[in-house]
């Protein structure tokens, strides 16, 4: 999704609540939908930072509170990916992936695996079940060979 139809879809859910979409508001689902930030998945601090690049008149509220109403209509997601902070990710209709997060250096990839998505069925199945949703997130560590806070050499990467 671009931000160009996150706007639309973020007017659009404003007039049916009766709230008006400010200067503001575009400027941080802007920022949040900025193709360059594609796979990032910011906390709310990382999304003040770009925001006040872009606008430093802009308040951590309203980006805090803007951010809570692109999840109130679908836009955005909360997720845990085990760093103590809630990260928020683009919702793009129709899109579905995975994630995995470094131990060491907290990075996340997002993948996609259709024989992954395909074994998740056939187990469900035949367990008795449908799925209608899921979330997969993977712990592992990078083979980059990160630098954790706190040490002073990278990690060696595992094998």
């Amino acid at each position: 999704m671009n931000s160009d139809d996150a706007v639309n879809t973020l007017v659009s859910y404003l007039e049916r609540k009766g709230l008006k979409f400010t200067s503001q508001r575009r400027t941080i689902t802007e920022a949040f939908f900025d193709p360059r930030f594609r796979d990032e998945h910011p906390s709310v601090e990382e999304l003040y930072a770009r925001v006040r690049a872009r606008d430093a008149r802009i308040g951590y509220a309203t980006v805090y509170r803007t951010l809570k109403l692109l999840v109130d209509c679908h836009l955005a997601s909360p997720r845990q990916f085990g760093d103590n902070q809630t990260r928020y990710e683009p919702e793009i209709p129709g899109e579905h992936h995975d994630h995995l997060v470094c131990l060491d250096c907290n990075s996340i990839v997002e993948f996609e695996n259709d024989e992954i998505e395909a074994l998740q069925d056939r187990v469900a199945q035949e367990l008795g079940f449908k799925i209608e949703q899921h979330r997969m997130i993977l712990y592992a560590r990078c083979r980059r060979g990160c630098v954790v806070p706190g040490d002073r050499a990278p990690r060696p990467a595992p094998q």
